[in-house]
């Protein structure tokens, strides 16, 4: 498989900030959009105003539904509808970059495609990324098949930002490491998600802090975090990992914002003191890359 890379206009011209300050914005979204938008409205302007220039909203942000296919009710068009024009806007007013996570239509009529979006801080889109991995659980009471109101995608997107290379990916694809080995020299790795109380408390810190160790990468994972109308809890803890895989910020539950400042200069010493990534020598089958 291999990663679509996109080029901005601004990573063109340049130099990489050697350092500055990213968000992570935990939510526990409902099944009202616009109450939604008003919470994320809230907590981008909190991030910026405590300095960050990137910042990263949680999977479906916008809407948490009562079922599984109230996001079909709601999904939009690429490029229309009311939560792009608010990340649009959002982008713009408070000069971010800002990433999160929408239902976008599908080819399927009763599905949608959890589309990962970019925004540079003049509002203009400059990448996207379909969730390729979807979650499949059944365990106790508990039962979810995404692939019943979810298209799959099936392209790894890398973005060059004034940051650095950003690497792609929501929720469920942390669990599969072959995934970031096909994002060639990634310096930051975003990972919405609405991770599951239950796979959480186990599961979510271990394989965010390997995906950052592994990859020498920062991971910034923005989460769902707390009890939703429709019943469903969701595991919070949304945190910023450092390449070392030291957590740099993180929010146990509810509302709010995490904050940490990236350090090129940091990962490049890294990097260096350990050029694990330039070690590897088993070929991936599936990217034909060693």
């Amino acid at each position: 498989m291999t990663p679509l890379s996109i080029d901005s206009t601004q990573s063109r011209i340049a130099a990489q900030q050697s350092a500055f300050k990213v968000a992570a914005v935990q939510m526990a979204s409902g099944p009202r959009v616009e109450g939604n938008l008003n919470e994320a409205r809230r907590l981008i302007a909190d991030a910026a105003a405590k300095g960050a220039k990137l910042v990263v909203l949680p999977e479906f942000f916008a809407i948490m539904g009562m079922d599984e296919t109230d996001k079909v009710k709601v999904c939009e068009t690429p490029g229309e509808g009311v939560i792009q024009q608010f990340m649009r806007e959002q982008a713009r007013r408070h000069k971010i970059w800002l990433i999160g996570s929408l239902p976008l239509q599908a080819t399927a009529p009763d599905k949608v495609r959890n589309s990962l979006l970019v925004f540079d801080e003049s509002g203009t889109q400059v990448a996207r990324y379909d969730k390729i991995h979807l979650f499949n659980l059944t365990l106790g009471n508990e039962s979810y098949n995404e692939a019943q109101t979810i298209e799959a995608g099936d392209k790894v997107v890398v973005v060059d930002s004034p940051f650095g290379r950003i690497g792609l990916a929501i929720c469920y694809d942390l669990r599969f490491p072959e995934l970031f080995r096909t994002m060639p020299d990634v310096d930051l790795i975003v990972l919405p998600a609405a991770f599951t109380a239950t796979t959480g408390k186990v599961h979510w810190e271990p394989l965010v802090r390997a995906r950052a160790i592994e990859n020498l990468s920062y991971v910034i994972a923005a989460a769902q975090g707390g009890y939703h109308v429709n019943g469903r809890e969701t595991h919070g803890h949304s945190m910023i990992v450092d390449p070392w895989g030291r957590i740099l910020d993180e929010l146990p539950r509810g509302s709010g914002v995490v904050m940490a400042e990236i350090n090129a200069s940091y990962q490049k010493s890294l990097r260096a003191s350990l050029p694990a990534l330039s070690h590897r020598n088993i070929t991936c089958n599936c990217c034909d890359q060693a």
